[in-house]
């Protein structure tokens, strides 16, 4: 059961990471052509998907365990491609948020460094919030498939339970029929036996007749 949920679990997560890249890649493609408040709002929700991508990534990483080595192979290649992806994504990432002018407008650059903390604070609360509702999304997911699991589980060992009463039964029966066999072999060997005695007793009463004949023919002809 584990590797089927693992498996499952690994699917699940691809799935959501495809989403979250597809969706990052579009905002850092749109980046280069915003500026002021608008790109730092931009790159600030791109920053969010990369972190969420990386979490994403780690828990890919720990699924794919889970899956049986004959798929693991390609499973691994896939995660590769996503890691480079990912990778990929957080280089042009910082390459845009290093574009101070583009990024704060001309009003912020007497004091960059204000700009860059206020913005810091801002983006960690917000990534704070988001990675908690995806990590309650994930156990909220894990709990269900754990839930699944069990329901598995219970039916399963009812399943078993069943099939053992039925072969008790089988097998009481089996010792009944046997009972009921050896008294029949019993019988039959009585039958058997009295059957045999009968035969010697009509062969002795013959014997007899035949003497008794023969007895009386030779007293006739002295």
């Amino acid at each position: 059961m584990a590797a089927t949920s693992g498996s499952e679990l690994f699917d699940n997560y691809e799935a959501e990471l495809k989403l979250i890249l597809a969706d990052l890649n579009q905002k850092l493609d749109a980046a280069p052509d915003l500026s002021g408040e608008e790109r730092k709002a931009h790159l600030s929700n791109a920053e969010r998907l990369h972190e969420e991508a990386r979490e994403l990534l780690d828990s890919l990483r720990l699924e794919k365990g889970n899956i049986p080595a004959p798929s693991r192979a390609k499973v691994n290649q896939r995660f590769r491609n996503h890691e480079s992806d990912i990778d990929s994504a957080g280089r042009k990432l910082k390459s845009l948020r290093d574009d101070r002018s583009a990024l704060f407008g001309k009003r912020y650059m007497d004091d960059p460094s204000g700009a860059d903390a206020q913005v810091e604070q801002r983006q960690q609360l917000l990534s704070g919030t988001d990675r908690l509702e995806r990590s309650s999304g994930r156990i909220r997911e894990s709990q269900r498939i754990a839930l699944e699991t069990e329901d598995i589980g219970r039916n399963t060992l009812a399943d078993l339970a069943a099939q053992r009463s039925t072969i008790a039964h089988t097998r009481e029966t089996l010792l009944e029929s046997e009972g009921y066999t050896d008294r029949s072999n019993k019988t039959l060997r009585g039958m058997a036996r009295r059957m045999a005695t009968n035969k010697i007793v009509t062969i002795a009463i013959i014997t007899v007749l035949v003497l008794l004949i023969i007895a009386v023919i030779v007293s006739k002809f002295r």
